[in-house]
């Protein structure tokens, strides 16, 4: 009996009895191969009942097993356009939360992992952002729905989408941020941009506002570390938080690759300091980076200023046209919780479902995603 027929057949006739879930520790200790072939094998008993995403950072011995691949927002509202119970993110939590948000009331969105989270997300939560709002509106004198429209960018918790949704507020997303920053401000004088300030500012900055009219907003310091006057004085509040991969990129790291390559072509996501944005010839979302390569004329040379697992794949695809796709940073930076998705999850997760059993799934609370839905509309309506 091959490998295959052996691993169909452990999934056909499980261990488990339906309704049991098989337990991880019997997927932990197997080797990445003998995974692929457990999760081969499931696929195959499926079928069209599951449908497997992958955000582009997913590391590859799991990318290989997508039937659709994007970025986070893309993925999500593409899974609801299936017939598939089964939606398996291979992402991080929110992605999860997204697509059980926007899919339909029978599909049931999994996340193989449930450690795998967005230490960017973590940086802002409900009850810190609860407390910013009032300490706002304190300062103000007036209720700071008056003044401020929230703002959140997709990389953060349902709660905080419906945070946004109650006080008329919306999502953005690293594409149509400059779209939703340009109604939010007709909409109100003020935004309060969270959780990653460096999106809030590129837009803020390409918007044309001030660097002194965008303040950060320390969430672990009384009225967030500034003075009433300068909270008076902004324009713009940019959360404290950031995208642990892409601040580690430098503007001395593309000075010293422009140094050896003066005809190349730095490119960068909005995630990236503005140093390094204004450095870079080019700024714009995962799905922006991938097209402005392809797109590209043949032997030309990119530096790359996002996730090493995406540049890496774009870098092995575009070697057939002789270009040169190189990794910004200078030590090996991948998303840590995003490699949590591996294929010893994977198969676990399909194991289980091919046996009846769902395993890890991601559920909002419906009184939490209507309000989360109401955001991601107002969103999708503007940008």
């Amino acid at each position: 009996m091959s490998a295959f027929d052996q691993a169909l057949a452990e999934v056909a006739e499980p261990q488990k009895s339906a309704g049991e879930a098989i337990p991880f520790a019997e997927f932990a200790g197997l080797s990445d191969e003998a995974c692929q072939e457990r999760i081969v094998a499931a696929r195959t008993k499926l079928g069209s009942e599951a449908v497997i995403l992958c955000h582009h950072y997913q590391r590859a011995d799991v990318y290989r097993h997508a039937d659709l691949t994007g970025d986070s927002l893309k993925l999500a509202r593409l899974a609801a356009q299936t017939d598939a119970r089964y939606i398996v993110f291979c992402g991080v939590h929110f992605m999860a939360e997204v697509a059980d948000i926007l899919s339909k009331p029978q599909q049931v969105a999994i996340l193989p992992d449930l450690s795998a989270g967005c230490s960017m997300a973590d940086m802002a939560d409900l009850p810190k952002v609860t407390r910013a709002w009032r300490e706002l509106g304190e300062v103000l004198g007036d209720d700071p729905e008056q003044t401020y429209t929230p703002v959140t960018y997709i990389n953060s918790a349902a709660d905080l989408k419906a945070f946004c949704g109650q006080h008329g507020g919306i999502v953005c997303t690293s594409t149509n941020a400059p779209q939703i920053v340009d109604w939010a401000l007709k909409e109100r004088p003020k935004l309060l941009f969270f959780p990653d300030q460096h999106l809030g500012r590129w837009t803020g900055y390409k918007r044309g506002i001030a660097l002194e009219k965008m303040k950060v907003w320390d969430p672990d310091l009384p009225y967030g570390g500034l003075t009433p006057e300068a909270i008076r004085d902004a324009e713009i509040l940019l959360w404290k938080g950031h995208c642990s991969v892409h601040q580690m990129f430098t503007p001395q790291q593309i000075d010293r690759w422009k140094a050896k390559y003066p005809d190349g072509f730095v490119i960068a996501h909005p995630e990236c300091s503005l140093e390094v944005c204004l450095k870079s010839d080019y700024v714009g979302s995962t799905e922006f980076i991938q097209k402005t390569i392809r797109e590209a004329p043949r032997g030309t040379k990119w530096l790359v200023g996002t996730e090493l697992n995406l540049v890496s794949r774009l870098a092995e695809e575009m070697a057939a046209e002789e270009k040169v796709v190189h990794f910004m940073g200078g030590v090996v930076c991948m998303c840590s919780t995003m490699q949590r998705i591996d294929p010893q999850h994977l198969a676990w997760t399909l194991a289980n479902l091919a046996n009846g059993v769902v395993v890890n799934r991601i559920q909002v609370p419906e009184s939490v995603a209507h309000w989360a839905r109401v955001a991601l509309d107002r969103m999708l309506a503007v940008g």
